[in-house]
């Protein structure tokens, strides 16, 4: 049994709409092995080692029926048992997971099982299912153990412990994760910043971070002096808040004096200490000074003496001016009961269900660790001293619940001069969450008449105390500090638009950023080329994934978010947000299948549905994609707007009889229509003609695009007048879209450009060269990747067959698993097949070599489409072209033209569409001849 692939899916995927992790699970021989075969032992083991799974339904829906599963009839296999291990492991740990689904993969491949499972944490995750494989393992019997899947001497329990530990060190602390929940239950974003607690709540420019309990509004200098006890202390004093009387020291002698000075017991604690380390209290004798000085010195250079207040130990929050609450906290201890040991007394405390390892549970287990030892070494007793009935036994100086003390919920008792006294405390030292230390005898009395004092005052106090006391009320901490950062009406979200499909969705994508910004917001992109932040490219490559998304929700400049998603990224770790606005889907051809284990348009359809399913807002749908259209059954957004340029499309017509939204396309006097319909309202928005990136109307797949674009555009919310000029000003230059449909035509023939690299694209623009005017021939240079499957590269082929006078058939540079020229040779024979004359075709492999033989091809009025690759270097080639004795042109400056613009690979001077722009993007204009 093995693991033979592993997929990390960060949001809504195939599988679920949150995270999960895939495993490949192998079974082996272990396919004839299902639980009930394995019989009680391994049942039994396997319980024993996780009691949790007692709790798991599985498909009974009821507490024990995944143990009922195991044991009736054959069992269940290994494949699903592991699923549950690998969630009960992550519960163990304190995750809140319960997602799990198995699948035998038996048809085509026997003893194979796709195991699915969700996750808190990525790397808990994994190290889960790998520890669940370990545990089954060690379980079989040594005939069916797979060789070295269980170290010697491998101990589970052990394991276990370092599991845990290793999910808490990666895991959000209590205090951050309780802010955390209050920020979703107030439908506020999140993203984690670090593998530490820093946190982004809310996305773009709305964006507010906290750190721990520190905000971002959280003064420095205010969080300076709270470290600084000394300074923390006087100013309070000069305010007339009690404090005791303390002296900063360096030395043990230093220390001995101020003791001597201070008169009366005394606490040594670290200068900037926190969490309780380094202190010791109630210190009489000289020797404990020195041994508390030294303890103190282990976190600090300086070591603060001061006087011993006597009472409970309070910790007061206090969040932007109010107190929130107040607990009572206890050291550890045990209490005698004049039989058992200290340590049978500990054993007893730690069965305590509410106890685990770290943070792993409300309450942390007590440890029988060096201090432990010092505390019952001054009480005269040892871990296996019998204390007497009732003797209260502390184990630990200070009441740290991270070293098993407790916590008492004392909110609605503090008297109100303690409460007022912990609201100036932290208001004088400028912190907006602040926690108060405050000795008293008794909180329910005024300091004024019973005494008492603030040790120190805590810039990033925990909540763990107060959310999860070990007794009294549970207190929302966590939810005055989310209401100080937003408001109520505060905005927290920034819309967001996927865009997805076989073609068309870059274009789309930067179409609609085009329009947003035009609208006057700061669009973040993410394409297939690039992330843009309001027009300019920040990162460079294919960001159509989950990390691209990341990048636009985290830039604190963008106010609206456009992601182009593409099949890759979701097969490869799903979507990068749980939920979006406006989803919009063009299209779904043939392209990419026989990859991973996607072979079918229809299950192709169900990887580009996932948008669809968790937009809120508006899908967007093509109405005239059969694949696309059948997937407003598996939306809940609150409006279908179907896109057709089929104004008799019967499906459409009824759903805008009915008061839906749609966009049709309509014929008109002065040409095709662009129009609106929503709620009844008939809306004309453009003729197609208008919109620069149609060519005047004929480029077809463009004016769907366009469609889309403003559908989505529509129902983000922006105006007809701001999609209008957007639209108008949208053309298909190289810069503004890269790769989609570049025309030159300051050669004597023109060029167009294209990125179409399956039969739908392809044939697209082969169609669109059909309806263009030209008064020489029609030539094509046209290749397909090396990884689609041969009836792929066939079908690109038949695309362009019979639409052009010459073809010359090339390759990618990245052959992708294929010989050098395997892929020209499918097409090129492809082509004769379809009646192309082997003298219509030239193979010339290399693509500069290829698309330099079209352009020395080129006379006047022929019409060059060259299908590219390299993107940059093939527009730089095309561009920087002119025949033998044909002189350069010449060039003058013109006014600069705004546009969202992303940066190119080459800087210098670039020429496009009868325009040149040099390396700081300024256009100029040809001199041309009369």
């Amino acid at each position: 049994m093995r693991i033979l692939d592993r997929s990390v899916y960060v949001g809504p995927s195939l599988y679920a709409h949150f995270p999960v992790i895939k495993l490949e699970l192998d079974l082996g021989e272990l396919e004839n092995w299902p639980t009930a075969k394995l019989g009680d032992a391994f049942i039994d083991g396997l319980v024993a080692a996780l009691p949790g799974l007692k709790e798991h339904g599985c498909s009974y829906r009821e507490p024990g029926g995944f143990i009922r599963r195991m044991r009736e009839g054959e069992g269940t296999w290994l494949g699903h048992v592991l699923e549950h291990v690998a969630i009960e492991l992550q519960n163990v740990a304190g995750e809140d997971v319960t997602f799990g689904k198995t699948r035998s993969l038996s048809d085509a491949r026997p003893g194979v099982y796709t195991v699915v499972y969700e996750y808190a944490q990525r790397e808990e995750g994994i190290a889960a299912g790998d520890l669940a494989l370990r545990l089954l393992c060690s379980l079989l019997p040594e005939n069916l153990r797979p060789k070295d899947s269980v170290p010697a001497g491998w101990n589970f329990a052990e394991a276990r412990d370092q599991f845990i530990r290793y999910a808490q060190r990666r895991a959000l602390g209590p205090s951050t994760a309780s802010l955390v929940r209050a920020a979703e239950q107030r439908d506020i974003p999140w993203l984690r910043l670090n593998e530490q607690s820093l946190v982004q709540l809310g996305h773009g420019k709305y964006q507010q971070r906290i750190q721990a309990t520190v905000t971002g509004r959280t003064s420095h200098i205010a969080v300076e002096l709270a470290s600084d006890k000394e300074e923390t202390n006087k100013i309070l004093a000069s305010l007339g808040l009690p404090v005791p009387k303390q002296e900063l020291v360096r030395s043990e002698e230093g220390a001995l004096r101020a003791a001597r000075r201070l008169g009366g017991p005394v606490v040594t604690k670290p200068y900037n200490g926190n969490h309780g380390r380094g202190i010791t209290i109630a210190i009489t004798k000289d020797e404990d000074v020195i041994a508390g000085f030294k303890a103190a010195q282990e976190h600090s250079n300086s070591v603060i003496v001061e006087t011993y207040l006597a009472g409970d130990d309070h910790r007061l929050l206090v969040v932007n001016g109010e107190l929130v609450a107040a607990t009572k906290r206890t050291p550890g201890h045990v209490v005698g009961d004049g039989t058992r040991t200290v340590r049978e007394l500990v054993d007893i405390v730690n069965s305590d269900p509410r106890r685990g390892v770290g943070h792993e549970k409300v309450l942390t287990k007590l440890q029988l660790d060096r201090e432990a030892t010092v505390m019952l070494e001054g009480a005269g007793l040892s871990f296996d001293s019998v204390p007497e009935k009732d003797r209260v036994v502390p184990l630990r100086k200070t009441a740290n619940l991270s070293t098993g003390g407790t916590a008492t919920d004392v909110t609605d008792v503090i008297h109100p001069d303690n409460r007022d006294m912990a609201v100036r405390a932290v208001r004088a030292i400028g912190l907006d969450v602040g926690g108060v230390d405050f000795l008293s005898p008794n909180i329910a009395e005024s300091y004024k008449s019973v005494g008492g004092g603030i040790c120190e005052i805590n810039a990033a106090p925990g909540f763990r105390m107060h959310v999860s006391p070990s007794e009294g009320t549970p207190r929302d901490a966590a939810g005055p500090v989310i209401d100080m950062l937003f408001p109520q009406g505060t905005p927290a979200r920034v819309p967001i638009a996927a865009i997805t499909g076989t073609n068309g969705k870059t274009t789309t994508s930067r179409m609609l950023a085009h329009i947003a910004k035009m609208a006057g917001y700061t669009p973040g992109l993410t394409t297939t080329d690039g992330v843009y932040i309001d027009g300019q490219r920040t990162v460079e490559g294919d960001m159509t994934g989950p990390v691209s998304t990341r990048m636009v929700l985290a830039d604190p400049n963008i106010d609206i978010a456009v992601l182009e998603v593409a099949r890759g990224g979701l097969l490869r770790a799903g979507m990068g947000v749980p939920e979006v606005n406006v989803a919009a889907v063009l299209n779904v051809q043939n392209d990419h299948l026989g990859l991973k284990g996607i072979d079918t348009l229809e299950q192709l359809a169900e990887v580009k549905r996932i948008p669809v399913e968790v937009a809120k807002d508006c899908a967007v749908l093509n109405a005239d994609d059969p694949h696309v259209l059948k997937m407003s059954a598996y939306t809940e957004a609150k409006v279908i707007c179907y896109v057709t340029m089929n104004p008799s499309h019967a499906l459409v017509r009824e759903h805008v009889r009915a008061g839906g939204r749609a966009c049709a396309l309509e014929a008109g006097v002065n040409g095709s229509m662009i129009t609106l319909y929503d709620k009844g309202s008939h809306i004309p928005l453009m003729w197609t003609h208008l919109i620069p990136a149609t060519l005047e109307g004929r480029a077809l797949h463009n004016v769907q695009n366009a469609m889309v674009a403003a559908s989505a555009a529509f129902a983000l919310g922006i105006k007809l007048d701001a999609i209008r000029q957007g639209l108008r000003t949208f053309d298909t230059t190289f810069f503004q879209a890269p790769g989609r449909m570049n025309v030159f035509s300051e050669h004597p023939f023109k060029v167009l450009m294209d990125y179409g690299h399956n039969a739908h694209a392809v044939g697209v623009m082969a169609d669109l060269a059909g309806r263009l005017d030209v008064g020489g021939r029609r030539i094509v240079v046209v290749a397909g990747p090396g990884d689609r499957r041969d009836e792929d590269l066939v079908e690109i082929a038949a695309a362009v067959a019979g639409k052009f006078d010459h073809y010359i058939v090339r390759r990618d540079d990245a052959l992708r698993g294929r010989d050098g020229d395997e892929v020209p040779r499918i097409i090129a024979k492809a082509l004769q097949e379809k009646g192309v004359p082997a003298s219509a075709i030239t193979i010339i492999p290399d693509e500069q070599e290829a698309i330099d033989a079209a352009l020395k091809m080129g006379k006047p009025g022929d019409l060059l489409l060259v299908f590219a690759d390299a993107l940059a270097r093939s527009w730089k080639q095309i561009t920087k072209f002119h025949a033998e004795g044909t002189p350069a042109p010449a060039v003058k400056r013109v006014e600069p033209v705004a546009a969202i613009e992303p940066a190119i690979e080459e800087r210098a001077v670039v020429e496009m569409d009868g325009l040149i722009r040099d390396e700081r993007g300024i256009r100029f204009a040809r001199d041309t001849e009369d």
